[in-house]
């Protein structure tokens, strides 16, 4: 079983080199240009199950970013503008004109510098389970776990899954013996030889991460999609976003968690991205 389910058919893959980074590309489907950006230590098939639920209507676009899968980049220290070039680079090559770009977690920071950074190649930002800064119980989780990285601990196996997987699910998907023991191999094998390094350079980025002011002035259209049941980035962090943002919307889904995208409820979460790109894909032709 791997990590995340894995792309059907009709997904072509593609290497793109920009700023001496080379990145691992999938794509497939047809319509407007989608380009998911994954979280930390997420490859492109964490949204395997997006493309097949969207690509009968969109175009949908993903890559390894990097710290993770195929992608190669210059040493860290790397920061979030860091990642909104890459992702620029991705719309550049692939995408026709001004693209929607999503992303969740790590993605929706990234989500987000994009739409900052380069307005004129996001037509509508949906950053997923995201913030504007990290604080609270999350910064101090995250720096335990870069912490617990520079002090050499290396997580056994066993421990791996039930450690993890609370932090990404709800407890009513925990306690569902089916869906769990497919969470258990996944999160096992997605933690198991985690490059230490990889991990403290992406979180780093993340705790590095402000973009409060830039929010305050960015044009693009922003809807920020929170899980009611995210441990990692809470319904009131995501909603700071929404709030500072001039074109800000705020969206909760109730009964999911940070990672419910993949094997847990990703019809749920295609149906919502589905419903905020058809409206304002409307609105913008009017």
């Amino acid at each position: 079983m791997g990590a995340f389910p894995g792309f059907g058919p009709g997904v072509e893959f593609h290497s793109l080199t920009s700023d001496g980074v080379t990145m691992r590309v999938a794509i497939g489907g047809h319509g407007p240009d989608i380009v998911f950006i994954p979280g930390g230590d997420t490859t492109a098939e964490g949204y395997s199950q997006q493309f097949s639920r969207l690509g009968d209507r969109f175009r949908c676009i993903s890559y390894d970013p990097r710290g993770a899968g195929a992608t190669t980049a210059p040493p860290a220290p790397w920061t979030m503008a860091d990642y909104a070039r890459d992702c620029a680079a991705v719309i550049d090559a692939f995408c026709d004109g001004p693209a929607i770009v999503s992303g969740l977690s790590l993605g929706g920071l990234v989500t987000q510098q994009t739409a900052i950074d380069f307005p004129d190649k996001v037509r509508l930002a949906i950053p997923m389970g995201t913030s504007a800064y990290i604080d609270g119980f999350t910064r101090d989780w995250m720096q335990a776990e870069i912490d617990l990285r520079k002090d050499g601990i290396v997580l056994p196996d066993y421990f791996l899954a039930p450690h993890y997987a609370p932090y990404a699910f709800p407890a009513k998907a925990l306690g569902n013996a089916d869906l769990w023991a497919e969470i258990k191999a996944a999160y096992t094998e997605r933690f198991r030889d985690r490059d230490p390094k990889d991990l403290i350079d992406q979180w780093e980025a993340c705790l590095d991460f402000d973009c409060r002011e830039g929010l305050k002035t960015c044009p693009v259209p922003i809807h920020v999609i929170a899980f009611s049941e995210d441990v990692q980035t809470p319904p009131a962090m995501c909603k700071v976003v929404s709030d500072l943002a001039p074109r800000g919307t705020f969206h909760e889904i109730a009964g999911l968690g940070h990672v419910s995208v993949a094997r847990h409820r990703p019809d749920i979460v295609a149906e919502k991205l589905r419903e905020i790109i058809s409206e304002e894909l409307a609105h913008g032709a009017h």
